[in-house]
C-alpha cells in the first residue's frame, strides 16, 4: 500500500482562517435561529440570572449544533479546494498534528 502524501503545514493557515470564519458565521446563524425560535433579540447566556435552566440549555444545544454544522461544512469545503488544487487530501491523522 502506498503511503499517503500529506499537507499539514500548507493547510494550517487555511484551517485557522476557516476556523475563525466558521465561528463568526455560526454566531450570526445562532442569533438568527434564536430570533426565529423565541422571537427575541437577546440570546441566553449561562450566567443570565433571569433565564431558567431549560432556556439556557436549549440555547446551548442549538448553538452547539449550529457551530458543529458550520465548522464541518467549512472544513470540508477547504479540504476539497486544497485537494482539487494540489491533488492531495489534507490529512486529519492525529500523528500529523503538532
Amino acid at each position: 500500500m502506498a503511503k499517503k502524501k500529506k499537507l499539514p503545514l500548507a493547510y494550517q493557515p487555511i484551517g485557522f482562517a476557516l476556523g475563525w470564519l466558521s465561528g463568526a458565521l455560526a454566531g450570526m446563524a445562532f442569533r438568527t435561529a434564536w430570533k426565529a425560535i423565541r422571537h427575541e433579540d437577546d440570546t441566553p447566556d449561562a450566567l443570565d440570572e433571569d433565564r431558567d435552566w431549560g432556556e439556557v440549555l436549549l440555547a446551548a444545544a442549538v448553538q452547539g449544533a449550529i457551530f458543529a454544522v458550520v465548522r464541518s461544512a467549512l472544513d470540508r469545503a477547504g479540504a476539497t479546494v486544497i485537494a482539487h488544487r494540489t491533488g492531495v487530501w489534507p490529512s486529519s491523522d492525529k500523528e500529523d498534528r503538532v
